[in-house]
């Protein structure tokens, strides 16, 4: 390892006092916050990634591979490698604590409350982080909303590198090729990699192009309730993803570029990088969003556009209609049931059925007052 360190357990202060302070927990280890000393530098917060007992030798070596891997990394949009323990048992790797965690929990806790211009920095990062790894001959294969940390400045680093390999440079088109199962992530993977096991920075692209959707939608899940075999049939037939609400048309035209089926006619990192670069110059193009802007034709499957508010029946049309689906159970369980009923909510109302995030609130509310501008009474002719 290039930057691996090799420390002693006794250096982790307070471990078992903070193992309680699980951050994250998967099926083969958890991630807890602790506290690292090391002569000559003030002690801090490390986030601690360990193996459940039970583990094979394989899973080990695997653990540990990761490990050896980011030892190779140096970037502000990688996740930073402090050490590892391989004295103790469990096996430990320590790296930098991002106290924000997991991009996609993060976003759909904060909905709405970051401008255009902060999430593009958002996306810069993670392009800037990319553009490393791709210059350093690696694949991630799993890049994602989930596998991106963010640290109290908003700054985004790639992370989980378990499935990172670095390619062949045997051809003028470095590719790894997977020759095991496994899983593999379809909604985040581009069709060559899901048909022919083939993964290369353009398919890292691919990935890049779904994790800018996740952004611009505050989180949410790509191709929402479609089965994978669904995912993989639609994009067969050239379906993309549709902009998220108030996405500028130009991050949805570089969704569509990483998109491309053809993968040599998907943009480069560097690219990616250059093109938010432009945007971040110029904020006001951030505000042309795709119905001010270009169209952009897309086959739209079995899906039913959401209905104009004016045509809305029921309160599932009405949440349909501003993208808020996920809250109809909560509507009608606590007796929301009609839209004469939803007309009169206010903010207590929605705290009550469990809309606490001040972006949904807002959004709502907008759509109450023009609930009741539509159902108000004509006014009476003499």
């Amino acid at each position: 390892m290039a930057r691996a360190v090799l420390m002693n357990a006794a250096q982790l202060a307070s471990y078992s006092q903070t193992k309680q302070a699980l951050l994250d927990s998967g099926e083969f280890g958890e991630v807890c916050r602790g506290r690292l000393r090391v002569p000559g530098r003030r002690e801090n917060y490390v986030a601690i990634k360990t193996l459940k007992g039970g583990y094979t030798e394989k899973q080990r070596r695997d653990f540990l591979s990761e490990a050896s891997i980011m030892g190779q990394f140096q970037h502000p949009n990688i996740i930073h490698l402090e050490g590892v323990i391989t004295t103790s048992c469990p096996v430990m790797i320590l790296t930098e604590y991002m106290e924000n965690g997991a991009l996609d929990s993060f976003l759909r806790m904060n909905d709405g409350q970051f401008t255009p211009i902060q999430l593009v920095g958002m996306l810069r990062g993670i392009a800037a982080g990319m553009k490393y790894l791709s210059e350093m001959s690696f694949v991630h294969r799993d890049l994602a909303a989930r596998n991106i940390l963010v640290n109290s400045n908003l700054v985004c680093k790639v992370s989980d590198f378990g499935l990172s390999r670095f390619l062949t440079e045997n051809s003028s088109d470095p590719t790894y090729t997977s020759s095991l199962g496994g899983k593999i992530p379809i909604r985040w993977t581009a069709p060559e990699a899901i048909a022919y096991r083939k993964f290369t920075s353009a398919s890292d692209a691919w990935s890049y192009g779904i994790v800018m959707w996740e952004v611009m939608s505050y989180g949410e899940r790509p191709y929402w309730d479609m089965s994978n075999q669904d995912v993989i049939n639609a994009i067969e037939q050239d379906y993309r993803l549709p902009p998220p609400p108030d996405c500028p048309s130009s991050l949805h035209s570089l969704m569509l570029d990483c998109w491309q089926k053809e993968r040599a006619n998907r943009p480069r990192f560097c690219d990616v990088v250059a093109a938010l670069d432009r945007l971040i110059r110029n904020p006001a193009s951030l505000k042309v969003t795709l119905a001010e802007g270009r169209s952009v034709s897309q086959p739209l499957l079995d899906q039913r556009p959401p209905p104009p508010l004016s045509a809305c029946a029921s309160v599932s049309d009405w949440l349909r209609a501003i993208k808020m689906e996920r809250y109809e159970q909560s509507f009608l369980q606590a007796g929301f049931n009609s839209l004469d009923m939803v007309s009169q909510l206010n903010t207590d109302d929605l705290l009550r059925v469990g809309v606490t995030l001040a972006g949904h609130q807002k959004k709502m509310l907008s759509s109450i007052q023009t609930l009741r501008i539509h159902k108000a009474p004509p006014p009476l002719l003499y």
